[in-house]
C-alpha cells in the first residue's frame, strides 16, 4: 500500500514537472519574441494563433522534422550527450521549487544547496558542446561560459548566504513561511539586485552574453549544432530563466504568500515578472566586452555583496 501511494506521488509529481516545464517553454519564448517586438515598435509574431500564440508550437515541429547533422572532425559521443547535459540538470532543479504550500515534488532539508549545485552540472554540458564541436568558435565560447560561470557564482552565493543566515535554514519552505510578516526584497535589496544581475550573467544572456556574441563567435558554444540537439539548447536556456526566476520569488518575493488568490497564482505572478524583466533587459542594453563583464564581477559586484554579507551579519549579531 505505501509502495503504491509513493509511485502514485512519483508519477503525479513528474507529470505536473511536465507540463510546467512544457508550458514554460512555449509561453516564455512566445513572451521573449513579442516584448522585444513591443519594446523594437513592431508587433511580433501574429499570424499563427490569436497573437502568435501558436508560433512556438510551429517552430517547435519545425525543429524535430529538421535534420540532425553531425559535422566531420566533431568527437561525436561528447557532442551528442552535451546538450542532455545542460538539459537535465533543469529538470532534476524543479524537484525542490515550492510552487505553493501543497504543491511541490520533495521538499529537501538541504533544498537551496541541492538548487545550486545541479545547476552548476550544465557548464560541464556547455563546455563538452565547445570541445567536442571541433570549432574554435564553440571552443572559445565554451571558455568564455565557464570562465563568466565560476566568477558570477561568488556574488550569487554570497547574496543567498545573507537570507540562510536570517532564516537559519536551507529548506526552502521554511524560507517562505519566514516572509509571512515582511518578504526578503525590503531588508535584503542589496542582495536582491545582485541575485538578479549575477543570474543574469549565469543565463549568458544579454548584457552578459558574450558566451553567444553572435558578432564575434556565430552563435558560440552551439554553433555547429542542429534540428533538435540545438532545439534542447534552446529549452534549457529558456527553462533555466524560469528556474532563476522562481528562485528569486522563494528567497525574496515571499514564494507563493499573498492574498485573495491561490498561492500556485501568486508564485507564476511574481515569477514572469522577474522572467519579464529578464527579457526586458535583454532588449534594452548593450552587450558587455568580456573584460567589462570580468571587472564588473571582481571589483564591484563581488565586494558589494561580500560588504552586505558582513553588514547583514553585524546586524544579526548585535541585535
Amino acid at each position: 500500500m505505501l509502495l503504491n501511494s509513493f509511485i502514485g506521488k512519483v508519477i503525479i509529481s513528474v507529470i505536473g514537472v511536465m507540463v510546467v516545464f512544457t508550458f514554460n517553454a512555449l509561453i516564455s519564448v512566445w513572451l521573449e519574441r513579442k516584448i522585444s517586438g513591443h519594446i523594437q515598435l513592431r508587433l511580433g509574431p501574429m499570424e499563427v494563433g490569436p497573437h502568435g500564440l501558436l508560433q512556438s508550437v510551429a517552430d517547435g515541429l519545425k525543429l524535430i522534422g529538421k535534420e540532425i547533422i553531425t559535422p566531420q572532425g566533431v568527437d561525436k559521443k561528447l557532442f551528442a550527450v552535451a546538450p542532455y547535459m545542460v538539459f537535465f540538470p533543469s529538470l532534476l532543479m524543479f524537484v525542490v521549487i515550492p510552487f505553493s504550500d501543497k504543491f511541490q515534488v520533495q521538499d529537501l532539508n538541504i533544498g537551496l544547496l541541492y538548487f545550486f549545485s545541479i545547476s552548476c552540472i550544465a557548464t560541464i554540458g556547455i563546455f563538452m558542446a565547445g570541445w567536442a564541436s571541433n570549432n574554435k568558435y564553440s571552443l572559445m565560447g565554451a571558455v568564455r561560459s565557464i570562465a563568466q560561470s565560476i566568477a558570477y557564482e561568488i556574488p550569487i552565493i554570497l547574496s543567498i548566504l545573507n537570507i540562510v543566515i536570517l532564516t537559519q535554514s536551507l529548506k526552502l519552505s521554511e524560507i517562505v513561511k519566514a516572509q509571512q510578516n515582511m518578504w526578503f526584497f525590503v531588508p535584503q535589496f542589496i542582495s536582491f539586485v545582485v541575485y538578479l544581475i549575477s543570474a543574469i550573467a549565469e543565463l549568458n544572456r544579454t548584457p552578459f552574453d558574450i558566451p553567444e556574441a553572435e558578432s564575434e563567435l556565430v552563435a558560440g558554444f552551439h554553433t555547429e549544432y542542429s534540428g533538435m540537439r540545438f532545439a534542447i539548447f534552446f529549452m534549457a536556456e529558456y527553462t533555466n530563466m524560469f528556474l532563476v526566476s522562481a528562485m528569486a520569488t522563494t528567497l525574496f518575493l515571499g514564494g507563493w504568500l499573498g492574498p485573495v488568490l491561490p498561492p500556485i497564482v501568486w508564485f507564476f505572478i511574481k515569477t514572469y515578472a522577474i522572467v519579464f524583466f529578464i527579457i526586458w533587459v535583454r532588449w534594452t542594453f548593450p552587450r558587455l566586452r568580456p573584460d567589462q563583464l570580468m571587472n564588473f564581477c571582481w571589483k564591484f559586484l563581488t565586494p558589494l555583496a561580500l560588504i552586505n554579507l558582513i553588514v547583514t551579519t553585524l546586524v544579526i549579531k548585535l541585535f
